[in-house]
């Protein structure tokens, strides 16, 4: 197997975080009775799959790296899948969920920034404009999660038991 740069693992992460959001977004979307909320799921997990082709795209362009890239994007996907399965247990409630996506979605944009700043060295064109379309987004699935969340914590009673 081909080893990957820095940046190309980096890549390789996002590109795993975003096929683990696609499940993610799935969970969470199946704990929430809000209408409102489930569109802004549906918007995200339609948006991870566009962002997982778009960085398969840009892995297919470094030569002779595309499995090594799918293979690390494989296994960062695991370790999301398995840190959701942990938080997101039987007892999950749509409010756990959009928190535990309050965290991914931090992960996100720093993974996303993490790689702009790397390419400010390695300067690809094809990875510059994949963080330009996709970092925005992650920001503003940040702020929707985040939004979500207290939308949701808004409507519990803090005096009930738990």
């Amino acid at each position: 197997m081909a080893q990957l740069t820095v940046l190309e693992e980096k890549l390789a992460e996002v590109l795993g975080l975003a096929m683990a959001a696609k499940a993610a977004t799935d969970k969470v979307s199946a704990l929430t009775e809000e209408p409102d909320l489930s569109t802004t799921l549906e918007r995200m997990h339609d948006e991870a799959d566009e962002t997982e082709s778009r960085c398969a795209e840009v892995a297919g362009e470094i030569d002779g790296k595309k499995t090594a890239i799918l293979d690390k994007a494989r296994e960062t996907k695991a370790e999301a899948t398995e840190m959701m399965k942990t938080y997101l247990g039987e007892d999950a409630d749509a409010l756990d969920g959009f928190e535990f996506l309050t965290m991914a979605e931090a992960g996100e944009v720093g993974h996303w920034s993490v790689l702009r700043k790397l390419n400010e060295r390695a300067r690809r064109n094809d990875v510059q404009d994949l963080v330009d379309w996709a970092l925005p987004i992650q920001e503003r699935h940040l702020q929707a999660v985040l939004d979500g969340s207290l939308e949701l914590a808004a409507k519990e009673d803090p005096n009930e038991p738990s």
